[in-house]
């Protein structure tokens, strides 16, 4: 007798076609683990194994750890659209900053850590 393997629901086996000389019907389509692209990159052995203990502490797949890496850098990094607005705004309607506004700017940035 040979052993059933387990496959994938709603998929046949070759013997079942070997049996009848005909293709079994697939009763659903297949599902598959992941929604979206797939890819491979290189990271450092220290931040795959951080990335493990934070998907594990979340009770998250590896992948979801990831992709919400990914949006969260994107979203941080990626162009901001509403302050491209209200620059072309003030652009628009002719307003002059004082000298007080880069001054404030310039000090805000060098007393913030990077």
């Amino acid at each position: 007798m040979l052993q059933r393997t387990h496959l994938p629901h709603g998929v046949r086996s070759s013997f079942a076609r070997k049996k009848t000389g005909r293709k079994p019907a697939r009763r659903r389509p297949l599902r598959f683990y992941t929604i979206g692209m797939k890819t491979a990159v290189s990271i450092p052995d220290e931040v795959f194994e951080e990335a493990e203990r934070l998907a594990k502490r979340l009770k998250k797949s590896r992948s979801e750890v990831y992709s919400l890496a990914l949006s969260e850098y994107v979203a941080r990094h990626g162009t901001n659209n509403v302050t491209e607005s209200m620059d072309k705004a003030m652009d628009g309607i002719g307003v002059e900053l004082d000298s007080f506004v880069p001054a404030a700017s310039r000090h805000r940035l060098e007393e913030t850590e990077w």
